[in-house]
């Protein structure tokens, strides 16, 4: 049957973070060297330099290792928004330096690349990451180093920090509507697959909770480590449970070994569909579209969005990597993070991380996915949630959007049935 367009705005009861203490030494557009004196709270001083006519920021995604399958088109659109706000005269008349370093789909080497980016090479901020894991392994450097981190993928909520802004979507800009869709779709059934770390893990303790408040059966629940290529066991569990639909947060390319795997056992979307929150353009790809066709995806951001934003997004990203080169969701979440950076530090006039905070709240991009503001309370940024239908063409066309952002709300404070997730 088909689902009618709605709205899931959900205004959100979180209690603001704590009061940002006084952190470092103001940077002026005019040009000072932060950490010349050290600042009042104690916090580690700032090596950022203002005084010249360029400003270092930090790229950091796996170039290697499992995640690189996702990764590298992100560290790509970082340097593609670089490369066009610097043709448009910089951010407060200085061009963007970047310093790029790759994670190796490892937390630890994240943590390590963080540490350096700030203390070494003296960014003003870093953007990237893609799991769970990586951003928590970092978290506690940027917090320590009162550093900014710009984190662009979707992710399980249940967080927030000063010192990152969440410009991918949190779970009630992405998961709760795609399973809202599942319902109103008749779903009764659900078989969940997962990587073995944070995000799928949290995603389907929120999921398990969402489908016992709405009578939604769950039939089976397995991970398996990122990097596993062997999914034939947990593909016949699926077909044995015979689920209305199958929850997908594998990351990486597992994916590419799952779906093959699906598809050699006969499992098609027609019977049993797929919804995956961590398949873009650039991993159907590396599936293959003929494995795929069909399947859905939640997400916030398509190729196939028709708007002037994004066709100028899509064409220069064309122009600069090649014409079959797809864009995705973390990518356009990546891009629009570096346009959000540059448009707060020229609202407060600075580059140091407590004006960028202090100027944070109601900052907005035209985005190629729609008009994103950012919540200063928790970090996030308001987002239209999508439901996509990968077709044989590789792309993934919207069979329904939220028809206008969402607001974030990180805990679920909106939802009854999620009260006790955060305190798990």
């Amino acid at each position: 049957m088909s689902v009618s367009r709605r709205t899931t705005i959900s205004k959100r009861a979180l209690v603001a973070p704590a009061a940002l203490a006084a952190v470092g030494l103001v940077l002026s557009a005019c040009g000072s060297k932060a950490g010349d004196e050290t600042a009042a709270s104690g916090t580690t001083e700032s090596c950022v330099n203002t005084s010249g006519d360029t400003i270092k920021v930090g790229s950091l995604n796996s170039l290697s290792g499992t995640m690189a399958i996702s990764e590298v088109t992100v560290r790509d659109s970082i340097a593609l928004a670089v490369e066009e706000i610097n043709n448009s005269g910089g951010v407060l008349g200085k061009k963007i330096e970047i310093v790029a370093e790759d994670g190796a789909s490892e937390p630890t080497v994240f943590a390590e690349k963080a540490e350096k980016l700030i203390s070494s090479d003296c960014v003003a901020a870093v953007f990237g990451g893609w799991t769970s894991s990586s951003r928590k392994a970092m978290l506690p450097v940027f917090e320590d180093k009162n550093s900014l981190l710009y984190y662009p993928v979707q992710y399980e909520g249940l967080e927030d920090s000063k010192n990152i802004f969440y410009t991918g979507a949190t779970t009630n800009q992405q998961i709760i509507p795609a399973l809202d869709y599942l319902k109103e779709k008749g779903v009764k059934s659900l078989y969940l697959v997962g990587s073995d770390y944070v995000f799928p893990q949290t995603a389907n303790r929120e999921i398990k909770a969402y489908a016992a408040a709405n009578g939604i059966e769950i039939k089976g629940e397995d991970y398996t480590p990122l990097g596993s290529t062997d999914f034939s066991t947990i593909v016949n569990k699926v077909r044995s449970a015979d689920a209305d639909a199958v929850f997908n947060t594998l990351n990486g390319d597992s994916n590419v070994a799952f779906f093959r795997e699906y598809t050699n056992a006969g499992l098609k979307a027609a019977d049993m569909p797929v919804v995956s929150v961590s398949i873009a353009e650039e991993e159907v790809a590396g599936i293959g579209a003929q494995n795929i066709a069909g399947q859905l995806t939640a997400w916030n951001y398509y190729q196939t969005i028709d708007s002037p934003e994004n066709k100028k997004f899509v064409d220069a990203y064309k122009a600069k990597y090649g014409a079959t080169k797809p864009t995705s969701d973390p990518m356009e979440a990546a891009y629009t993070s570096v346009y959000l950076w540059k448009n707060t530090a020229e609202k407060a006039n600075s580059f140091a991380v407590e004006d960028i905070q202090n100027a944070a709240d109601g900052v907005t991009f035209n985005a190629p996915e729609g008009l994103v503001t950012i919540d200063g309370d928790n970090h996030h940024i308001t987002k239209t949630a999508r439901i996509g239908e990968i077709r044989p063409d590789g792309l993934i066309y919207t069979v329904w959007d939220s028809g206008s952002p969402i607001e974030p709300d990180p805990y679920l404070t909106s939802y009854s049935w999620a009260e006790s997730l955060a305190s798990k």
